[in-house]
């Protein structure tokens, strides 16, 4: 039943709901994948996404003009670690990765990319000395991401002392080699100007012509996608902002017009969706 499903609590929110639900051969749902699809873990290596994202994406992906994934991980990284090849009824899931300058399709199986910029090389390169020089290794680990580079602090001893003696030296680290710093949740990344959710998911709504979009994330780094949303919704596109809740970012949950418990609550209302479509 859709009286089932959480609604919005805003107006903006319902509005962009409505019109999802009246035609939903015209939405575009665009979800994040760490935080959003996959519980956060210590190790990054290690996450995958909850056991009910798979059958909640396939229900709901061909009743929508399209499902995509939108992360700041390699787009076959994200593949691989939220089981997406090869499932029917996500045929044509879009994985748009390292915010867009990757995109695999499942209609082909294959990952697409722009060239990588080389800062990012330089990054990698610097960065050990640079933690060591630091004293900022106790705990501290690298992520390597391809096209960024990333440091976790959220295994330090004080992670968030670590968070904020790091965030300005590496902001400074980056702009030296071209790059730019993007702080998430006990994270901060290194990667090129002009990479974010925000570009890719507004270049895909336009190349899909969405008659509406719904976006679900969790962190600082969805907050461009969510600037995306209201963009489009001021433009006329109706749209709905999801936050996969966490006390970690209020900046996000502040602008959501729904927050759900985490990728459990994620799912939960991904179910909800694709059974309201179907009864429509």
């Amino acid at each position: 039943m859709v009286s089932s499903l959480q609604h919005p609590t805003t107006p903006a929110g319902r509005d962009g709901l409505a019109a999802l639900l009246a035609r939903p051969g015209e939405a575009v749902v665009a979800l994040d994948f760490d935080g959003t699809l996959a519980d956060i873990v210590p190790d990054p290596e290690q996450a995958r996404a909850h056991p009910g994202a798979v059958a909640a994406l396939a229900a709901l992906a061909p009743r929508v003009a399209s499902v995509a994934v939108v992360t700041g991980r390699p787009a076959g990284v994200a593949v691989r670690y939220g089981g997406f090849a090869g499932i029917p009824g996500l045929e044509h899931l879009v994985v748009l990765g390292h915010y867009g300058a990757e995109r695999w399709d499942a209609v082909t199986g294959t990952v697409r990319a722009a060239a990588p910029h080389p800062g990012v090389a330089s990054v990698r390169a610097e960065l050990p000395g640079f933690l060591d020089r630091a004293g900022a290794w106790q705990g501290v680990w690298i992520e390597e991401k391809g096209r960024a580079v990333a440091v976790h602090t959220r295994r330090a001893q004080d992670p968030e002392g670590a968070f904020e003696a790091l965030k300005g030296p590496l902001g400074e680290l980056a702009v030296a080699h071209g790059l730019v710093l993007e702080p998430g949740r006990m994270v901060l990344e290194l990667r090129p100007p002009g990479m974010d959710k925000g570009v890719a998911l507004a270049k895909y709504v336009r190349e899909v012509g969405a008659g509406s979009v719904l976006y679900a994330g969790d962190d600082l780094g969805d907050l461009p996608a969510f600037a995306a949303v209201e963009k489009l919704r001021s433009d006329g596109t109706p749209g709905v902002l999801v936050c996969s809740g966490s006390t970690e970012v209020p900046e996000l949950a502040d602008r959501a017009d729904l927050a759900v418990r985490g990728p459990a609550g994620v799912v939960e209302f991904l179910t909800g969706l694709a059974r309201a479509v179907r009864e429509g």
